[in-house]
């Protein structure tokens, strides 16, 4: 079987590359390249990266070639991620990365010629009545299948996913007693082709500043200002400059450039029940067809280990999620993302619309 693994430098693509070797496999490696060469206040990883994956490619004395899809994660991603912010929406570029770029563009242009492809995602490769399906990880905390939930079933298909069944403690320890290089790196943060760059630098860049007034949102009492709408995502706690709180985002008025916030979320407002997904995506399959009038599911709404339950309707503008309990920071822009009943299949995913 010819196998083609997503090596970044990482722990995770490391350990997956040991794995697969330990199997027996002779895996080739492939290091995607998206920071921007040519942009001057990039300050990327991507040296420090290649070389750690360089020497794992020694090491194991395997095929390392650098795939250069910069200018196609500016295209589908960066570009993507800018024009949420401007119309006042909070992006998930990872989401898009995974879509366009590492299972879209890099499928297209090298992974069509290989029978798998291996990353070091969390999260479980499952053939349930000779399908494959989205599994969540074993390890809730790092459980990535929100991540990947806007890819298709051809991509979903071809992917193997070696630490589906690992708690990071365990990958951590098998890097550390394989002497692998990227066993003492941290897990990367924030989106990938920015590096150290703050994100809001990379922001005003191209949106620039603006100041606004941040307001009481129950009183209407002017709290302070702000240098633009585009910098605040609602359920925002941190980076206000407001004393007294703590001060939550609740909403934005994107046209008077008013950002309203609360503290503490005391009152009804502050909460939602339920929202809406456009463009809803299954990977696999509708596993409920035309019976979407209520089917009890769980959800998440950011990534975080925990899964939400409530229950999901079709309606004529999308799907809609009735949640069993509050929901705080709904943020428009950013995926719902649906699972079983179980939270063990990912089934897809939509935009939240409101």
């Amino acid at each position: 079987m010819e196998i083609a693994v997503l090596l970044s430098g990482g722990v995770d693509s490391s350990v997956v590359v040991h794995l697969l070797c330990e199997q027996g496999y002779r895996p080739s490696l492939f290091y995607i390249k998206i920071g921007r060469d040519d942009v001057d206040y990039m300050d990327c990883s991507a040296e420090e990266d290649w070389e750690i994956s360089r020497s794992i490619a020694r090491r194991y004395r395997l095929p390392l070639e650098m795939v250069d899809l910069q200018q196609e994660y500016w295209d589908r991603v960066a570009a993507y991620a800018i024009d949420k912010v401007r119309r006042g929406l909070t992006p998930n570029p990872d989401v898009m990365c995974n879509k366009y770029i590492k299972f879209g563009c890099f499928e297209e242009r090298v992974g069509k010629d290989f029978d798998l492809t291996a990353t070091g995602h969390y999260a479980k490769r499952l053939e349930i009545d000779g399908r494959v399906w989205l599994g969540t990880a074993a390890d809730p905390v790092k459980d990535q299948t929100d991540f990947l939930a806007q890819l298709e079933y051809g991509q979903i298909s071809k992917l193997l996913f070696p630490l589906g069944d690992m708690l990071k403690s365990e990958v951590r320890r098998v890097a550390a007693q394989a002497g692998l290089p990227s066993a003492g790196r941290r897990d990367s943060q924030g989106i990938c082709f920015l590096g150290k760059i703050d994100y809001n630098d990379f922001v005003r860049r191209f949106l620039g500043e603006r100041d606004g007034e941040i307001v009481e949102l129950e009183t209407g009492r002017v709290l302070g200002t702000h240098h633009g709408f585009w910098f605040h995502t609602i359920g925002q706690r941190k980076g206000l400059g407001l004393s007294g709180g703590p001060w939550f985002v609740i909403r934005k008025d994107t046209e008077r450039n008013i950002v309203y916030v609360s503290r503490g979320y005391d009152t009804e407002k502050q909460f939602a029940y339920g929202f809406l997904m456009q463009g809803f995506h299954f990977i696999t399959a509708d596993p409920w067809g035309e019976s979407v009038d209520g089917v009890p599911v769980t959800f998440k709404i950011r990534h975080t280990p925990e899964f939400s339950r409530g229950l999901l309707y079709r309606e004529t503008d999308g799907y809609r999620i009735a949640s069993e309990g509050k929901l705080q920071g709904v943020a428009p822009g950013q995926f719902g993302v649906v699972y079983d009943e179980a939270a063990k299949v990912c089934i897809g995913s939509g935009e939240i619309a409101g």
